[in-house]
């Protein structure tokens, strides 16, 4: 059976069987070139026909009238948008080399973040890390790692789940083969054993909230670190299990509405614990992982919202479109336009003095910048999880992955960045020398 064939049949056991999605479904495998993808994408009617209004779908239609339009110009001109890599990486290095404006004192708690998101988006776009920024990211990173072992977001605050996840990215890609042994690993893993709850989860930190965000961030550090171990997940697999909702996502916590980056963070979290094509089906109800993420992509813009009956968003190109390669590995089906997505992310994401943004008229920051970028990638690249890299060390699934470039011969080389690793979200070179080191 052709995968495309296999698709369909997926989308009509999960969706019911619709003409629409067969339709979309065998034109965006057989017809690769962008502008034909564009065409399907105005074919649909949108919200317009919706009988009962609300601001929620008065939004959802400005926003797709505004879309439609600049798609029909981009028809009209016959002519797509390439990635403007050096404007973007122009953006990008230059708030990596100057200080911040007084503004940015709201995101004091974020300097990890902040940190690993420039460097990360400068990587992706195939900048280069020299001698100076790397010392100059080492040095910041490390200015935050506390006396408990853990990381805080800025200068004299506490250790924080969050911000040690971004701090040890950001470390990992400092180009510092050696950084990671400045931190001790035994303290690290005492404080994240002191964060971790009976039922299973973690807590952000000592005496804070509590949500799959801090599982993912937890066994990132720990995967990275070594220092993953049964007594650290124990009951973490089952907790993220029951955080899975009734629309077939993932809630923060048991209970909680379905939304985009809690759902990315616990399905990566328990490829963490086992190849997802068994972890997975294990854990969750596939098929309804399936539906809830496929309806997250609109058919008309081609990016995606986080939660039902909200509007596109170009970071959920990564925390719901990161869903999908391990969709993929499970049910062994292509689930994900990716030309669609391709589509918003090139037209309707870049600015053009530099720099990513959520949707037209919004300004771009560091945070989209990042997520986009990752989503680009996504949308270029294919993983597979290779049986012939698993150990029988526990968390040696997340680093069993191979990432291939989806040959197409009608993508603009302009448009290729770096591949990505799925769970950790970083450059998959960049995974490939902490493997082997």
């Amino acid at each position: 059976m052709s995968n495309s064939k296999k698709k369909v049949d997926w989308y009509k056991t999960v969706l019911g069987s619709r003409r629409i999605v067969e339709e979309m479904v065998v034109k965006s495998e057989t017809q690769s070139n962008q502008i034909d993808t564009l065409e399907i994408m105005l074919s649909s009617k949108g919200s317009g026909s919706q009988k009962v209004g609300t601001l929620t779908t008065e939004q959802q239609v400005k926003v797709e009238d505004d879309i439609r339009q600049i798609y029909e110009s981009i028809l009209d001109d016959g002519q797509l948008p390439t990635l403007e890599t050096t404007q973007h990486r122009s953006f990008v290095k230059y708030f990596l080399e100057t200080n911040l404006p007084a503004g940015f004192i709201a995101l004091d708690a974020s300097h990890t973040w902040m940190i690993f998101w420039l460097v990360n988006s400068f990587l992706l776009l195939g900048g280069k890390i020299d001698e100076d920024m790397s010392n100059r990211i080492s040095e910041n990173i490390l200015s935050y790692l506390n006396e408990d072992g853990g990381f805080g977001g800025g200068a004299g605050l506490i250790s924080h789940v969050v911000s040690s996840y971004a701090a040890v990215m950001a470390l990992c890609l400092s180009n510092d083969h050696h950084v990671l042994d400045k931190i001790d690993r035994q303290k690290t893993y005492e404080w994240l054993l002191s964060l971790k709850l009976e039922d299973g989860s973690f807590c952000m930190y000592k005496g804070g909230e509590v949500d799959t965000r801090a599982v993912y961030c937890a066994l990132v550090i720990a995967s990275v670190l070594g220092i993953l171990t049964p007594e650290l997940v124990a009951g973490t697999a089952e907790w993220l299990g029951r955080c899975q909702t009734f629309e077939g996502g993932f809630g923060g916590v048991p209970g909680d509405e379905a939304h985009g980056g809690y759902s990315f963070c616990a399905v990566a979290a328990l490829s963490i614990l086992g190849p997802p094509q068994e972890i997975i089906t294990r854990h969750c109800d596939l098929k309804n992982l399936v539906k809830w993420s496929v309806n997250r992509q609109f058919q008309l813009e081609g990016g995606m919202n986080g939660r039902t009956n909200k509007l596109v968003d170009g970071c959920y190109s990564h925390w719901v479109g990161g869903i999908f390669p391990f969709l993929e590995l499970a049910t062994q089906c292509d689930l994900l336009d990716r030309a669609a997505l391709k589509n918003y992310i090139l037209i309707c994401c870049q600015e053009e003095n530099g720099g990513l943004r959520d949707k037209p008229g919004k300004r771009p920051d560091f945070y989209h910048t990042n997520y986009v970028l990752c989503g680009l990638s996504l949308c270029q690249h294919k993983a597979k999880h290779d049986p012939a890299l698993m150990t029988e060390k526990l968390g040696a699934s997340a680093f069993a992955y191979r990432v291939e470039r989806i040959k197409d011969p009608q993508e603009d080389p302009a448009n290729f960045i770096e591949p990505l690793h799925p769970i950790f979200g970083i450059p998959m070179n960049t995974v490939l020398k902490n493997r082997e080191l």
